[in-house]
């Protein structure tokens, strides 16, 4: 490859950034671990997690440089055909609650645009929102089954516009007290005893939200030998570089946060919190806007950018995974052949009937939930149990790339020692799996019930549709 369409080491740090942090990922953090405590639990992730996440996919995508199907494609290589479906499986089936709560997090970004306040939409009876969430869920899954998607485009906008927003906020709230001295904003206790966490039940059984925020660092694995220089030495430096740069912002921006939000009155009681993590995000510009004379300008900004992004990534959730599934050559011949039916447009149209299945449930589930601010948060939980679960395979992946030994040949090396690889695999592997199994846990029973239900049913699923095929095949072969 000519050297000036090389990426650059700095170049890859910023591709990195941009498609794992976002300002949700602050909120989330600030929300559920009692403000900036959450300081210690993100530098504790970041070191011990994603920085060896992050060097691992790195091998990965250097041994299997000429592989485009990602992690089915790693696990295709190192451990054969039925564990490479299982993969992408997992891959499309954690989509199942992600689409779900596209559907409620645009209506809540709408509502905000509209009426520029929480309680609108927090007081409308749940069963009327869930309705109108699964008319959205419908009306997309119609648009994606015509092979249309005029908010393809719109993603990549609605992305680097929350990207500057995210680093905005920043910028313009540690200016905010210069600018406005009297904005009323709180005082933070910054004290070795508030600094530091309770290792209690509600600390571990939300791991799993820091974990779904530092994931999937494995679509840049493509770019791994496309590096100038050698990769070996360049993608350590670009991604330790992006590291710090998601240090510094999970920093900042918690101290941000915590200049507006007192911890205290967010942990007031169930409602209370809920409420913050639904509409925390909207509540911050809204802060900020007034801080700066403003009015509710940034607000309608965030606002719009949020709801572009959740329809746009609804349309490309339902489409994409289901295409990278049942596309696949090799997983395809674990399905039904029912799902693998294409329309002129190309869309696997009972797959998305699938899609509608199975996201129309969980939304139909929460139609009992007591407010709307709690369906998106019991979501939001939903998502950290559920998606997480396909770091496993990259964990698992590399483990079995370690095992082969020499098998592979590789440019870069996170570590040489097949042992230490083996372990440091196995640890990520052990932390990912922990996370999501004690991220189930919720004092609140629907939530409980809905965080094991939802995985175990896919995972149920993932494991007749080949038995459902095997028995298909052996149909035609007696015919």
């Amino acid at each position: 490859m000519d050297n000036s369409k090389k990426i650059k080491w700095y170049a890859l740090s910023f591709m990195c950034f941009s498609t794992l942090w976002g300002f949700g990922n602050v909120v989330n953090g600030f929300m559920y671990f009692n403000g900036i405590q959450v300081i210690f639990s993100w530098l504790m992730m970041f070191a011990l997690y994603f920085i060896p996440y992050a060097l691992m996919v790195g091998e990965l995508g250097s041994a299997f440089k000429n592989k485009g199907g990602g992690v089915t494609s790693w696990v295709q290589e190192t451990a054969g055909s039925k564990l490479a479906y299982y993969a992408g499986w997992t891959y499309w089936a954690v989509h199942v609650s992600y689409i779900a709560s596209k559907c409620s997090s645009g209506l809540k970004a709408i509502s905000w645009l509209v009426f520029r306040n929480a309680e609108t939409y927090d007081s409308f009876p749940t069963r009327y929102i869930q309705i109108a969430a699964l008319i959205v869920l419908i009306v997309f899954c119609y648009i994606a089954s015509k092979g249309l998607n005029p908010l393809k485009k719109l993603a990549t906008l609605a992305g680097s516009s929350m990207f500057v927003l995210s680093i905005l906020y920043i910028i313009l709230m540690f200016g905010a007290p210069i600018i406005n001295p009297n904005g009323g904003y709180v005082s933070m206790d910054w004290s070795m005893k508030n600094l530091i966490p309770s290792f209690n039940v509600e600390y571990i059984t939300s791991l799993s939200i820091l974990v779904f925020a530092v994931g999937g660092i494995e679509k840049i694995s493509p770019y791994v030998n496309k590096m100038e220089g050698n990769p070996a030495k360049q993608f350590p430096k670009s991604m330790i570089f992006a590291a710090v740069m998601v240090v510094i912002c999970a920093l900042f921006g918690t101290i941000a946060m915590g200049m507006m939000f007192d911890p205290e009155i967010i942990n007031a009681s169930a409602e209370i919190k809920s409420s913050y993590i639904s509409n925390g995000a909207y509540w911050a510009f809204q802060k900020l806007g007034n801080y700066y004379g403003m009015g509710d300008l940034l607000l309608i900004i965030y606002a719009a950018a949020t709801a572009i992004g959740q329809f746009s990534t609804l349309v490309i959730s339902i489409d994409a995974p289901l295409r990278m599934l049942l596309g696949d050559e090799n997983s395809s011949q674990y399905i039904p052949k029912t799902l693998l039916k294409q329309n002129q447009n190309g869309s696997y149209v009972n797959g998305i009937k699938m899609v509608a299945l199975l996201s129309g449930a969980i939304i139909l589930a929460q139609m009992t939930v007591p407010g709307a601010a709690a369906v998106l948060t019991q979501l939001n939980k939903l998502n950290s149990v559920c998606m997480p679960f396909r770091y496993i395979w990259v964990f698992f992946a590399y483990i079995m790339l370690k095992k082969a030994g020499d098998a592979f040949s590789q440019e870069y090396h996170f570590v040489k020692g097949k042992t230490l690889g083996i372990i440091i695999g196995g640890w990520c592997f052990f932390v990912t799996l922990f996370c999501c199994i004690t991220g189930v846990y919720s004092t609140d029973m629907r939530t409980m019930i809905l965080n094991i239900c939802t995985p175990v049913v896919l995972i149920v699923l993932g494991m007749i549709l080949p038995i459902i095929r095997q028995a298909q095949d052996k149909k035609e072969k007696g015919n």
